[in-house]
């Protein structure tokens, strides 16, 4: 590994460190500023003050901003992200760990189809730019991106679990369980929910790009040597417009695990935005920091790692030494 490449992995992992200090300060600050009171929601109105002010000497609510903020992130640190103050009274840690795997198997499932979706329909998009049928394709994408997720949801349910019956509306099999396929056919229908989105943006934003690199000199010597347009499109021109799709990949799939809290209700998931929305209405801030924290930390560290991956992408962006 050359020096330039260390010195750009150092300068990476200490911008990482910035931003993850600050999202952690964020998330303490918009967990403290939750409404309502935990001692209250633990005990129930109507008990005693000095109730109410033992158990927040507890939980440590009585005691400075900055000292609780330290704690917490020393204890986040270590991987302890401390206890749930709503009964159940439960790890942090556990739930998250729990819940996070349903949210990042049915992002990961939905940009998968996307991609298998859209990457090819772009390029043929792309290949025949102005003609009839890429302007139906383009009017199809942006009628697609009309439709809120959970009105497609809606749809789907409506179609294929009410009326056909392939697929169960409010039951999740676990990876765990053993049973992949059972998995993959409760997976389906949400995954598919979340992809029609993406797919209909990943199209528009990869045909854009493509349609660029296509008037490109090199491409037009390739066309000129009478290359074949699949070995055009494959080998020369998706890699260096490939450069949004990946970015919007990335950012996606990070968003898409705390943020499919409308898919998660409809098919009724036990996943991160489930997870979230409960802890925020009960009060439980220990859970919202811990859940909140976790998907900070997931959508930061894909982010850096796209940004490290544009040299591969297009050589034209590596530093090259002087």
């Amino acid at each position: 590994m050359s020096t330039a490449m260390v010195r750009r992995l150092a300068q990476k992992a200490l911008e990482l460190a910035g931003v993850l200090l600050l999202a952690s300060v964020g998330v303490f600050s918009l967990a403290v500023l939750l409404p309502g009171d935990p001692a209250v929601d633990i005990l129930g109105a109507g008990r005693d003050p000095a109730e109410y002010a033992e158990l927040r000497h507890d939980l440590g609510l009585d005691q400075p901003l900055v000292t609780r903020y330290l704690d917490w992130l020393g204890g986040a640190l270590t991987g302890d992200l401390g206890h749930s103050v709503v009964p159940p009274q439960s790890e942090v840690t556990d739930r998250v760990l729990s819940a996070l795997p349903v949210s990042f198997e049915i992002a990961a499932l939905g940009l998968l189809l996307a991609l298998l979706i859209a990457v090819p329909t772009a390029m043929w998009s792309a290949y025949r730019e102005g003609s009839a049928a890429d302007r139906i394709l383009g009017a199809g994408t942006f009628g697609i991106l009309s439709v809120p997720s959970f009105l497609a949801g809606l749809l789907l349910i409506l179609v294929l679990v009410n009326s056909a019956g392939w697929f169960p509306r409010s039951e999740w099999i676990r990876l765990g369980d053993g049973d992949l396929l059972g998995n993959l056919h409760h997976a389906f229908l949400p995954a598919l929910t979340v992809a029609l989105a993406e797919l209909a943006m990943f199209t528009r934003v990869l045909r854009s790009d493509l349609i660029v690199t296509l008037r490109e000199d090199y491409i037009l010597a390739a066309r000129a040597k009478g290359m074949s347009p699949l070995r055009i499109l494959c080998a020369d021109a998706l890699r260096p417009s490939s450069f949004s799709l990946v970015t919007l990949l990335g950012l996606s799939l990070g968003r898409l695990i705390g943020s499919t809290v409308v898919v998660e209700y409809l098919f009724s998931l036990p996943g991160m935005g489930t997870l979230v929305v409960n802890a925020a209405g009960q009060g439980d801030y220990p859970m919202v920091q811990g859940a909140v924290l976790t998907i900070a930390v997931i959508y930061v560290v894909l982010n850096a790692g796209i940004d490290l991956s544009y040299g591969y992408l297009d050589p034209r962006t590596r530093r090259v030494p002087v």
